[in-house]
């Protein structure tokens, strides 16, 4: 117990000094998460707005391919990203592997099905007559999704923060992609594993303080979001 104590003070130490090497990772893993958050929210949400409002023969296997995407190890898509950015892969000549690039390549490569999924829940979940009533006043297809986006918003924003939340602490990926180089590509998690591994159990505290903080901050957003809705 004491050894925990001794952990937990020493940490809150490096996070009030304001310990460079801490807010460097913290930084990078931040920007890559926000990055990967936004990539995947552009190639996820509009497609999964399309897919819900419209029918189509394979919709059915679409949906079971999402689901299954969305369960698929983190390994199995680094293993995938690291074939395709590597020396000898398709897009080996972009220079992405063992840096930041690589690491936000795959973590949106990790959840734009997430966000996908989430998204054609969202709009499911609206009221039907909403694009029946939206049709029926003349609105084109633009018009009648963008509205239909409206009423399922927070939804789709936690669909977002939820992506958010899975590739900030993602450890796979980032450790196979990034190679957790030291003041370049080490991000919260894989420092966290590498220096308790090491035996720095202060600054894997640290660093395991600070993203505790990071996923309470964003979530505490989006139920002041939610609060704010129902008034």
């Amino acid at each position: 117990m004491d050894f925990l104590l001794e952990g937990i003070v020493a940490a809150f130490r490096l996070i009030v000094g304001l310990d460079q090497e801490v807010y460097a990772i913290v930084f990078l893993s931040v920007r890559v998460s926000v990055l990967a958050t936004v990539y995947a929210s552009l190639l996820g949400i509009p497609p999964g707005v399309w897919v819900a409002l419209h029918q189509f023969r394979g919709k059915g296997a679409l949906l079971l391919c999402l689901n299954t995407l969305m369960a698929l190890p983190t390994v199995v898509v680094g293993v995938f990203m690291y074939g395709l950015i590597s020396r000898r892969g398709v897009f080996g000549e972009l220079d992405l592997l063992f840096a930041p690039g690589g690491i936000v390549l795959g973590l949106t490569a990790l959840i734009v099905p997430l966000v996908m999924n989430l998204t054609i829940a969202a709009i499911h979940a609206t009221d039907p007559r909403l694009v029946t009533t939206c049709r029926a006043l003349g609105a084109t297809g633009f018009q009648t999704s963008w509205k239909v986006v409206q009423e399922a918003g927070f939804a789709v924003i936690a669909a977002v923060v939820v992506a958010f939340g899975r590739v900030i602490s993602e450890v796979g990926i980032a450790m196979m992609l990034g190679g957790n180089i030291r003041g370049y590509t080490r991000t919260i998690t894989t420092a966290i594993a590498l220096e308790t591994s090491k035996g720095e159990f202060a600054l894997g505290m640290a660093l395991g303080i600070i993203l505790l903080l990071v996923s309470a901050g964003v979530n505490a957003a989006l139920f002041l979001l939610q609060r704010r809705q129902r008034w």
